[in-house]
């Protein structure tokens, strides 16, 4: 280096030179020549000669191009920590929290990587022992809400994924030095499998001939099948009518020939594909119009022999059609309420109807029917982890010839049993092998042509759901018991459509496999109430307590899809208070005087104010007014999406309230909250302010305030103060009824 002249210097003390800048020695810096003296260097950084314009950055410290000399250097961020997923069909949401190091800057960002992988060396064909997951990128079709990179969240939504399919997410902490770091970035990954899922739409159809009474269409698979497709369902009816009066025709084909319509007429036509778990949404209408070409009429210039020829033809066809009519009336082979399920499913095509398994004369073939018969050799007992009505409940492993062994659960029946205990056994199977949905526990088989008799099903590892969230108390997220809850109404609502009533909808008959899926099982319920000194309803699988049972289920022997939703709102109690029993120690007496009177649960501790008022919206009086499984399952898929508007109350309380509250007035659920959620409730939060510089922090002071508290703290309007008046008023009424309602947990 050129040795420099003797350098000038600047006084700092002073605001003029003396002879000329000071040369920076070691460890200092001065980064123009007009600065006003030398700087130390920042943390993390030196300078190993005199005169230094900068500071070199510590080994394993870096500068952004972007960062001013005075910047510290800086790190990149450790890996995030505490990643949960959520699998909902096709659609995953990912949760963490931050990294415990972020490098020292405040530029924290995530990016979000998903790889879709194939199976395990385990089960993957042709791999030897050991050899790698085979994983590639999951490409465009996959979508992140917000999205992808560059997030500032901590959470993220991945939807449009292939059903049944391995996926690993990786969580990646960026800032803005990590693109320097020669050494291997950290982030936190996830291993998941998607379930289940209807596919998607139809995005186009093609008329390929058009004549004055047909029209022949062809389509091409759904962009997402989810599965195979198992067939097509067509929906067509003319413009005019609008889409009240419809006909549905159903084939195996990826085309299909609409025969029968009327000519010169405008039809609209929406195609929608079925797999194993259901059918998906309808495509977008079509339109074609018939056209005006004439068909040939017999009898116009046709052949003789043509004609006596079509004549004979439809006098035999008459006859066959008369025979069959006869023939199908005389075998009676279902009761009356088999036929009523066959009217009801011609009312509404498409939708596959349930079954009740005792309308048949002969309840062996409903067995035969519905459900598989499986070799005892093939069922393999490994241990007892339960105890039934009928007999043992055992876990096992099912091996069928040319398939992969699987874990199954075993119910058993005990020997000695009678004829009629063996066909109420057999018919939870024969209820069970109707349904095929992600969140319905899955019917393996039976075995009836040997002893013991046995009914096998998936195995669920993680139990019961009530027993699961006591054990795991204040363990997941919001987001995640929401999920559960999703889960849940999805199954019901698949239920529901099959116009199946539970009667038994409860958070012990709901089980929860590895993946925290959550599935409906014990389809035992009996139709009969018995003589009960707690009145309720025995089943084949125990007593339903009445504090899971809808008002008319209870007074009117009338069990619905309503009654099922009143019951989902006890279980939405359960999974947010982690298993707690609703109603506490209350007699079953003493619950149905309550909600007789109006009273309802109050919302768990930290339970969101938008559950709590969904469990009150199933929980009406009248039936009617209750939420269908399908609104729920869509309020319940935007409070996921939109994750702020789940709104925690009651979050300075340590255990829960054991008031029961009367939903005649739905702000009273705030009550027992702050005086802010109060006036969110009554859409008067903008004198929260008010209330608050005031004093008036507690229900208990609101309840007693006068017309002139309200002029004193600033709200004037009449109309308004009239709301607060009578919104208090209502409170100290009900604070005042509650008293004597307090039960101990």
């Amino acid at each position: 280096m050129r040795a420099h002249a003797m350098p000038q210097r600047w006084n700092r003390d002073t605001s003029w030179p003396r002879t000329g800048p000071v040369s920076c020695k070691i460890g200092y810096y001065r980064a123009l020549s007009t600065d006003d003296g030398c700087s130390k260097c920042p943390p993390h950084s030196y300078s190993v000669s005199e005169g230094s314009t900068s500071c070199a950055c510590d080994k394993g410290f870096f500068r952004a191009e972007t960062d001013p000399a005075s910047m510290p250097c800086t790190q990149p961020p450790s890996a995030p920590q505490n990643l949960i997923s959520n699998v909902n069909e096709t659609s995953v949401n990912l949760e963490w929290t931050a990294p415990v190091s972020s490098g020292g800057r405040s530029d924290l960002t995530y990016n979000v990587v998903c790889k879709r992988c194939g199976p395990g060396p385990s089960s993957a064909a042709g791999l030897a022992p050991g050899a790698p997951r085979t994983c590639q990128p999951c490409g465009n079709a996959v979508h992140y809400s917000p999205q992808q990179l560059s997030l500032r969240s901590t959470r993220v939504s991945i939807t449009d994924l292939q059903a049944h399919t391995n996926y690993t997410f990786e969580i990646w902490a960026v800032n803005g030095v990590s693109t320097q770091s020669p050494g291997p970035q950290q982030a936190v990954s996830v291993t998941v499998t998607t379930n289940q899922a209807a596919p998607s739409p139809v995005t186009s159809i093609q008329a390929k001939d058009i004549t004055r009474h047909a029209v022949s269409l062809a389509w091409q698979q759904p962009e997402r099948p989810n599965g195979v497709i198992l067939e097509y369902e067509v929906k067509y009816y003319e413009k005019d009518q609008n889409e009240r009066s419809y006909r549905i025709m159903k084939t195996a084909s990826r085309s299909a020939d609409i025969k029968g319509l009327n000519p010169l007429t405008i039809y609209v036509f929406h195609v929608r594909a079925r797999t194993a778990a259901g059918y998906g949404d309808f495509s977008a209408p079509f339109e074609f119009m018939t056209n005006s070409v004439p068909s040939p009429i017999i009898g116009d210039g046709a052949n003789s022999t043509v004609l006596l020829v079509s004549v004979i033809g439809s006098v035999i066809l008459l006859l066959i059609f008369i025979a069959v009519f006869v023939i199908s009336r005389r075998r009676s082979k279902y009761s009356k309420a088999k036929q009523d399920s066959d009217e009801e499913k011609h009312l509404h095509p498409g939708v596959r109807i349930y079954v009740d398994p005792f309308t048949y004369e002969d309840p062996n073939q409903a067995v035969r029917e519905f459900a598989k018969e499986i070799d005892a050799s093939c069922i393999k007992i490994e241990k007892v982890i339960g105890i039934g009505e009928f007999g043992e409940v055992c876990s096992g492993r099912l091996k069928m010839p040319g398939k992969r062994e699987i874990c199954v659960a075993i119910k058993t029946l005990k020997a000695g049993y009678t004829d009629k205990q063996r066909r109420d056994f057999l018919s939870e199977a024969s209820i069970m092998g109707q349904f095929d949905h992600p969140n319905i526990i899955r019917l393996e088989g039976v075995v009836t042509k040997c002893k013991p008799v046995m009914i096998i099903t998936e195995y669920m590892e993680n139990g019961s759901l009530d027993a699961f969230l006591r054990k795991n108390d204040g363990r997941f997220t919001v987001i995640q018991l929401v999920g559960i809850l999703r889960g849940i109404a999805s199954g019901m609502k698949y239920l529901s459509d099959m116009s199946y009533v539970h009667r038994d909808l409860a958070a012990r008959n709901i089980l929860v496999n590895s993946n925290l899926v959550c599935k409906v099982s014990d389809f035992g319920m009996s139709r009969v109430l018995e003589e009960d000194p707690e009145a309720a309803y025995t089943t084949r699988g125990g007593k339903i307590p009445i504090r899971w049972t809808a008002p008319e289920a209870i007074t009117y022997r009338k069990f619905t899809s309503a009654s099922d939703v009143w019951s989902y709102g006890i279980v939405m109690w359960e999974v947010m208070s982690y298993g707690e029993r609703p109603y506490w120690d209350m007699s079953n007496q003493d619950v149905i005087k309550a909600i007789e009177e109006g009273y309802r649960l109050p919302p768990p501790m930290d339970c969101p104010v938008s559950l709590h008022q969904l469990m009150l919206d199933c929980w009406q009086k009248e039936r009617a007014e209750r939420p269908k499984f399908s609104q729920i399952v869509n309020m319940l898929d935007k409070l996921i999406r939109n994750p702020s508007s789940l709104k925690r109350t009651g979050g300075e309380t340590n255990r829960p309230n054991t008031a029961l509250l009367e939903p005649s007035s739905p702000e009273f659920s705030a009550t027992l909250g702050s005086v802010a959620d109060w006036l969110a409730a009554i859409n008067m939060e903008r004198y929260r302010d008010n209330f608050t510089a005031a004093g008036y922090t507690t229900p208990e002071a609101v309840v007693h305030l006068t017309q002139e508290d309200m002029a004193r703290i600033g709200i004037s309007s009449a109309a308004h103060q009239d709301k607060i008046l009578t919104s208090a008023q209502g409170m100290l009424s009900q604070m005042q009824q509650i008293q004597d309602r307090m039960v101990p947990v």
